[in-house]
């Protein structure tokens, strides 16, 4: 509940700086650059508390193929599209974890092996907030409607902000790049089709289908006389 909170608090700041920004200085290079230096850093914030919480709380029973290989099925759904290292070391019982993010940024961290781990009852329960629904459409075209889900704690308002921020960041990262490069058409169909579910999951939101669906006319039905 705490990471959504937070997450939420840091949309609206962003989206006070992008309107504070222009009356602070008359300066568009300054202000672009100010909003850009506060977003990377709450980008990067964000990205290695996840890392050292996941390190802290992931349950590695032991050092076999099977428990890496659901560690880094676990990585992969938490950081997206990330090239993913894992290293055990037997002696120490620790398992060494090399994370490289699509925008360049390198994690690294220790996940400690702990058999009796999934039995212990954890000290400080998080409340899993729901996915509540949330279909979008485009100002164009009304009837096609993407069939979304945000976590309950999000306003529709802040929903929106996040999912077009979040389509920004992907189109702006290697693999959006490389994907324009290979002619796929920079759009909001093309974007939720293709954007990682764990990118989405980071900001509280949830794909069903890839595909809109066409919204149903019901005829009304006539009462009994």
């Amino acid at each position: 509940m705490k990471k959504e909170t937070t997450k939420a608090t840091e949309v609206q700041l962003l989206e006070l700086l992008k309107k504070v920004l222009p009356k602070a200085t008359h300066d568009p290079q300054l202000a672009g650059k100010i909003y850009e230096a506060v977003e990377q850093e709450l980008k990067t914030k964000a990205k290695v508390s996840a890392f050292d919480k996941f390190c802290t709380r992931v349950e590695l029973p032991d050092l076999e193929p099977k428990s890496i290989e659901t560690v880094k099925e676990q990585m992969a759904a938490s950081f997206g599209d990330a090239d993913v290292t894992l290293k055990p070391n037997r002696k120490e019982e620790t398992l060494a974890v090399e994370v490289a993010l699509a925008d360049g940024t390198q994690l690294s961290g220790e996940i400690k092996v702990n058999p009796n781990l999934a039995a212990e009852p954890s000290e400080e329960q998080e409340v899993t907030l729901k996915f509540v629904p949330f279909p979008v459409c485009l100002p164009g075209d009304k009837e096609l409607v993407w069939l979304l889900a945000k976590r309950e704690n999000l306003s529709p308002e802040e929903a929106g902000i996040a999912l077009s921020k979040l389509e920004e960041d992907f189109w702006a990262s290697k693999t959006g790049q490389k994907m324009m490069r290979d002619r796929v058409e920079r759009s909001f169909p093309e974007f939720i089709a293709r954007v990682p579910g764990g990118m989405l999951g980071e900001v509280g939101l949830k794909r069903h289908y890839k595909t809109p669906e066409p919204v149903k006319l019901l005829r009304a039905s006539k009462g009994k006389r």
